[in-house]
């Protein structure tokens, strides 16, 4: 699964709507809810659908150590945000 597949799957799972093209992805306003994400063992959508976490409760990052190899200390870094 590609990039912007994996990212559309996700943001579905959260509740977006989601429309793929060849070029990139179309997403549509909605309620959103809380999820475990699947990572597809890529960073990027780990750290996006945590910081996605930080407003949407209930956000859980699945192979959260997927992130390790370019940001090791993120989820360190990230709940820093969150208690201050």
């Amino acid at each position: 699964m590609g990039a912007a597949s994996a990212l559309a799957a996700e943001l579905r799972r959260i509740g977006a709507g989601v429309e793929e093209f060849e070029d990139g992805l179309a997403i549509t306003p909605a309620k959103l809810r809380p999820a475990s994400i699947k990572t597809y063992d890529d960073h990027r959508i780990a750290m996006s659908f945590a910081i996605a976490g930080l407003k949407l409760a209930g956000v859980r990052i699945r192979n959260p150590g997927c992130v390790a190899k370019t940001f090791p200390d993120f989820f360190k870094r990230l709940a820093a945000l969150r208690s201050a």
